[in-house]
């Protein structure tokens, strides 16, 4: 009997064995399968044009980057409380990522925002945070192999820049979930409507179709909010992301028609809880391009990066369209050159 039982576990051990190296074949086929849809972005030539100017071909034209066009990258971190450093793999994840567009010459915004779980080349580190390599995961995870602060949005800024076809990033800022109901409360709440089902598991007011403004942490909970138990959750909330911004702009653009130092309020609450490689000019004129412009941000302003969700065994997958996303980062940051 001793022996039989024996057998039987020598024979499962056999077949987990076997299951295993198909399992981690599959997982390494699919990789390269990224990799190499990944790798069409080679039709994005960057071009030396000799005076230090962003000059790129593609598909047998030129075009140059667009000077009067900013490329600011916002960061929203899944933490809460003082943005400190952090272990290396247990700084947080990039829950929310966006590239703003700030035409100076107009004072426009266009915002394009990246899905979490965009499949990329991010750097990878030990626990002690010496770097490994670089290999392709979720985009999200290019903060959590960093420090918490200014190095986590380096590692972010550059997996975007790479995303992007090398976009220079002209500057980043940072701030975690905390903030949410701090903004929200400094514009006196933001009215949106609940086009998601199911979000009333965030907050009983949150029904389908209800008309709700938010108040306090209710705002951290109609950004954040995301059922875990659906595939491709986290692209579904950008919905509920993207109409929350448009409605917060337009509210903070009426608010502070009758308060002229709205934007430096803000500022002032906020600064000790952000990370930003910009100047407080910098980032004080992309909030006053906001409130002056004559052009208020619609829903048409806020894009997001062309690209397709894939279910894993594993894990939801966004893998964008190298194609389509080039021509989307033309058409915000570049203009034609002629030769």
């Amino acid at each position: 009997m001793r022996k039989r039982i024996v057998t039987v576990i020598r024979g499962l051990m056999v077949l987990f064995l076997l299951w295993f190296c198909w399992y981690s074949f599959q997982l390494y086929r699919q990789r390269k399968e990224i990799e190499a849809k990944m790798a069409d972005g080679s039709l994005f030539t960057q071009v030396n044009s000799g005076n230090g100017s962003d000059i790129v071909e593609f598909e047998g034209k030129f075009y140059q980057r667009n000077s009067s066009v900013k490329a600011f990258l916002c960061i929203g971190v899944d933490t809460t409380g003082e943005m400190k450093e952090r272990v290396s793999t247990a700084a947080g994840q990039a829950d929310g990522i966006m590239v703003v567009a700030h035409n100076v010459a107009d004072d426009t915004i266009k915002i394009l925002m990246i899905p979490r779980d965009t499949m990329t080349p991010i750097t990878l580190t030990d626990l002690q945070g010496n770097v490994l390599g670089k290999d392709t995961h979720h985009i999200t995870l290019a903060y959590t192999y960093g420090d918490g602060r200014e190095v986590s949005c380096e590692r972010t800024r550059d997996a975007v820049s790479e995303l992007l076809n090398g976009l220079r990033i002209d500057g980043y800022l940072a701030m975690n979930t905390s903030m949410i109901s701090v903004l929200n409360d400094m514009v006196g709440g933001v009215t949106v409507q609940v086009e998601t089902e199911g979000l009333e598991k965030a907050d009983p007011e949150f029904t389908l179709g209800a008309t709700v403004t938010l108040q306090g942490q209710q705002a951290k909970k109609f950004v954040s909010y995301r059922d875990i138990n659906q595939d491709h959750s986290a692209i579904f909330r950008m919905v509920q992301q993207k109409q929350y911004m448009e409605k917060f702009f337009n509210t903070l653009q009426k608010k502070a028609a009758g308060e002229d130092q709205l934007v430096m309020h803000i500022m002032q609450a906020v600064q000790d809880n952000m990370i930003t490689s910009m100047a407080k000019d910098e980032y004080m004129k992309v909030g006053l391009a906001v409130i002056n412009s004559r052009h208020p941000l619609t829903s048409e302003d806020i894009l997001c990066i062309p690209g397709q969700d894939i279910t894993t065994e594993r894990f939801d997958e966004f893998h964008h369209d190298p194609i389509e996303s080039q021509r989307l980062v033309l058409e915000l940051f570049y203009r034609e050159h002629t030769k």
